[in-house]
């Protein structure tokens, strides 16, 4: 029993000792090297476009969360497509059911969303 658990266990000392390492050297160059406050092209704005801002309380408008919500729910809930379409032909007309009342419930919820306004961005 021992035999088909060893790969695992030789697998997790490695990584275990690799990341070791890896932060021991981090924390041994970072005292060893010059500290660099970055230039003005690093600190500059990126990824999001614009500046930081100066109050980090600062309000965003609740539809930006609200959208961020909904993409966040209907991607996973797609995801659940591709392990059952993957499936599909050991699970028969139950799993084609069961998949058709997800989706229902799905485009249900999407119109429903679609009908508040939260799809709307003014």
């Amino acid at each position: 029993m021992l035999t088909n658990y060893l790969p695992i266990l030789i697998f997790l000392c490695l990584s275990t000792a690799l990341a070791v390492v890896m932060l021991g050297l981090g924390q041994i160059l970072g005292r060893l090297g010059v500290r660099h406050h970055g230039d003005p092209e690093k600190l500059s704005a990126y990824e999001c476009g614009f500046e930081a801002f100066e109050d980090s309380h600062m309000q965003f408008d609740v539809r930006y969360y609200l959208v961020a919500i909904l993409f966040i729910v209907f991607d996973l809930e797609i995801a659940f497509l591709f392990p059952w379409a993957v499936s599909l032909a050991r699970i028969g007309g139950t799993g084609l059911a069961a998949m058709g009342l997800f989706l229902l419930i799905l485009v249900i919820g999407f119109a429903y969303e679609w009908k508040k306004g939260a799809l709307e961005w003014d």
